[in-house]
């Protein structure tokens, strides 16, 4: 680079490959380290973190003492590249590292890699991803120590192959189980895999899926643990999760009524399935799953692998890394996830139809928390019968005119937003009743019996 474009890049600001440092200390290494374990990047010694170019003195052996402690103190051993720059009549230093081929760098047993414009220090979990993805391996593909084939369930994998064939990806021989999973390469030396473990094993590891109804974040209504195979877990805990959301019902003239539940299935599938296949199986912590009044929330172990970011997975054109392959491989092969790297976009998909559920991504407690939100005004996403709301029909007035005051609303909307499985008679008489005492009105007078219509609160009312 030359002298000219410093101002420009330095006025910049710090960022994915460049950090500022003052004066050359251990906390220089460390940023070197990080850059290192990531995709290289450099380090000026001689602006302040505010990027302030307040220069440096330079002896004649100092460089050179400095790429001593660089080497010293970085294992295996860092040599950067090392070179002056005079700006203004002031001089920085650019300590330049590319990235490494063989990870992690530690410096004293410490490990850092850089995300986004900071040096993020790795656990254990992390340095293990860190390691492998270097080398191109996947955990799951190792020799499952203390585990051999009689410890698979022979019908578990039988189930498996007559997926796979009716799915049409793969072509397998159901009569010989374990020669499937050979060339599927979920044996290694005889011996099963983590991944065949996970996915076929009479007793399953503890890899839990814990699962909670909340009223309250201490107060929980109904609460249960999964610990089994994982195609297994995924089918439990849907199950439990489509068991404490609200359905309404959609009457579209047809005879055949439609349910919409108060979050799109799919996408409520497809984060469990992310959650699942992508979390890091080295993490014994559970996957957490938590069903508030107005809000699902799941927690995956394991942050985002190989460097992806969370802005990187909130763009449609996000880069698929697998952290357990052959785990994903299976899911794949089973046709339960489409194509490697597209789950956030589905599940983007499959809430264009709910814009009153809003989804958050985040990076959280080491490692991916995704949140489905309720944000209509009045709504209940709670299960419970009908009756229970309808017990006392003025109470209901009352409740309606409450989810009216947030905007107009269809009677189907009115429903859901009750809490209530389906539009009732109930409901119905209590509508026409505000009507007639003009509490509300039609949002199209004219077509009483539109599919569009919708009900609003009077002026009067409100």
């Amino acid at each position: 680079m030359t002298t000219n474009a410093w101002p420009d890049r330095i006025a910049a600001g710090e960022s994915q490959t460049l950090e500022f440092k003052a004066t050359f200390e251990k906390s220089s290494i460390a940023a070197l380290v990080a850059f290192a374990n990531a995709k290289g990047g450099s380090v000026l010694v001689g602006v302040t973190d505010t990027g302030h170019v307040q220069g440096v003195t330079l002896g004649k052996e100092t460089l050179n003492e400095w790429l001593g402690q660089i080497k010293s103190a970085t294992s295996p051993s860092l040599i950067p590249d090392i070179q002056p720059h005079p700006i203004d009549g002031k001089t920085i230093v650019e300590i330049a590292i590319a990235e490494f081929p063989v990870k992690p760098i530690n410096t004293r047993g410490r490990y850092y890699k850089r995300i986004a414009s900071s040096n993020h220090a790795l656990n254990t979990s992390e340095i293990a991803d860190l390691y492998m993805q270097s080398l191109q391996l996947s955990w799951d593909a190792y020799e499952a120590r203390g585990y051999g084939l009689e410890q698979l369930s022979v019908e578990k994998i039988r189930h498996f192959i007559r997926l796979v064939n009716q799915h049409g990806r793969f072509a397998l021989d159901e009569a010989d189980p374990h020669a499937a999973l050979q060339k599927l390469n979920y044996l290694k030396n005889g011996h099963p895999t983590w991944a065949a473990v996970l996915l076929f094993a009479q007793e399953p590891i503890r890899h839990n899926v814990h699962i909670g109804r909340f009223k309250t974040p201490d107060m929980i209504i109904d609460d249960r643990q999964f610990t089994d195979t994982l195609f297994e877990v995924v089918e439990q805990s849907m199950k439990f999760i489509v068991s404490h959301i609200s359905v309404a019902f959609e009457f579209d003239g047809s005879i055949q009524r439609k349910e919409r539940f108060a979050y799109p299935l799919p996408a409520l599938r497809e984060a469990l399935l992310n959650a699942v296949v992508h979390r890091s199986y080295t993490d014994p912590s559970d996957i957490q799953i938590k069903i508030f009044d107005d809000q699902i929330t799941i927690f995956s172990p394991g942050t985002f692998f190989d460097g992806l970011t969370v802005a990187e997975v909130q763009a449609d054109s996000y880069r698929s890394s697998l952290r357990n392959k052959l785990v994903g491989e299976g899911f794949y092969l089973i046709n339960a996830i489409e194509k490697y790297g597209s789950g956030f976009i589905r599940i983007r998909k499959a809430l264009l139809d709910y814009p009153e559920v809003q989804f958050h991504v985040e990076e959280k407690f080491g490692g991916v928390l995704v949140t489905f939100r309720q944000m209509r005004r009045g709504a209940q996403p709670e299960s419970r019968p009908e009756s229970q709301p309808e017990s006392q029909p003025e109470s209901l007035s009352d409740r309606i005119l409450q989810v009216l005051a947030a905007g107009p609303l269809s009677k189907k909307e009115i429903s859901a937003a009750l809490g209530q499985q389906e539009i009732s008679g109930q409901l119905n008489k209590i509508i026409r009743q505000l009507l007639s005492n003009c509490r509300i009105a039609y949002t199209l007078p004219d077509k009483p019996n539109s599919r569009q219509q919708k009900y609003k609160v009077t002026k009067a009312q409100s």
